[in-house]
């Protein structure tokens, strides 16, 4: 299955349902460019996740770091993380991706002891999967088997899969991570989260720095930095290209009109919109929606 769109709610957590009919995961391929956006954007989600890159790179951005990941190269992205995909030199990355319930991973006389305390550790955002070494390759080869039962479905894979992630759990944390909880390093994602938030919730509307640095409880400028710090961006920078997105998805209603799209996601002029939508997506809104009736009208 390839994921096309990710639907995220105002605070950007992702709203796909990570399971199988009677599993609370998700395992789906992914090409990076065949995305909505071109990318993957900025989402989190309470699952852990699991990356395979079967194919090109990419680079990852999980809440303030980047990392390259090239083919069979993998990943693992912890619980509640902020994270982003993007193709790297145009190499039509194509990555398996392995979403699961911290509480299935492990029974619940184990989780408490076994997986609560990685989940809730500020230190581990990420790790990276080098296939090198043995434990991360026993992760990966696990995460194809999985890929490969739910594909299959033979009688009582349910069993493989569980003993599957077992094995790969076991692997991440046999290795010895000293756990770190660092109350500002929580405060900090807390408040990024809040001001993501509340531009989700009204970027239709006008925006100013002040409302985006009082909805994370912050002055102008601490808001500023946090954006630069971890989205690499400014604040209202960020709103645009948030608008930009949103205005994808209107465009390739058949009725739409560019002119209500740039209203309906905020903006204030046509011209603005045309300008900043050529310089993000490199063509016209209006190329941008005739471009894509024609492709739905060819498939």
């Amino acid at each position: 299955m390839q994921m096309k769109d990710f639907l995220v709610d105002q605070s950007l957590k992702e709203l796909t349902e990570h399971r199988t009919t009677v599993l609370p995961i998700a395992c789906y391929e992914t090409t990076i460019n065949q995305n909505i956006n071109g990318y993957i954007p900025l989402h989190w989600h309470d699952e852990i996740q699991f990356v395979l890159v079967v194919k090109g790179e990419a680079v990852f951005q999980i809440n303030e770091e980047n990392l390259i990941v090239q083919e069979g190269e993998g990943l693992f992205i912890n619980s509640g993380c902020l994270h982003m995909a993007k193709d790297l030199k145009d190499s039509a990355c194509a990555y398996i991706c392995l979403n699961v319930s911290p509480r299935f991973v492990l029974s619940q006389e184990l989780y408490s002891t076994f997986v609560s305390p990685y989940i809730q550790a500020t230190n581990i955002p990420y790790l990276p999967l080098i296939p090198k070494e043995l434990w991360a390759n026993n992760i990966l080869s696990s995460l194809m088997k999985i890929n490969q039962l739910i594909k299959e479905s033979p009688p009582y894979y349910e069993i493989d899969i569980s003993h599957h992630l077992s094995l790969m759990w076991k692997n991440l944390i046999m290795n010895g991570i000293q756990l770190e909880y660092e109350q500002p390093e929580m405060v900090k994602n807390h408040r990024m989260k809040q001001m993501l938030h509340w531009i989700h919730l009204h970027y239709a509307e006008k925006i100013l720095l002040e409302d985006i640095a009082r909805a994370g409880q912050l002055s102008r400028s601490e808001c500023c930095r946090y954006f630069k710090r971890i989205l690499k961006t400014s604040p209202l920078n960020y709103v645009t290209d948030f608008r930009i997105q949103k205005s994808l998805v209107l465009l390739q209603q058949p009725e739409a009109n560019v002119t209500d799209v740039a209203y309906q996601v905020g903006f204030n002029s046509t011209s603005y919109f045309i300008d900043k939508f050529r310089k993000s997506v490199n063509m016209t809104p209006l190329a941008y929606k005739k471009h894509k009736n024609t492709s739905f009208l060819v498939n």
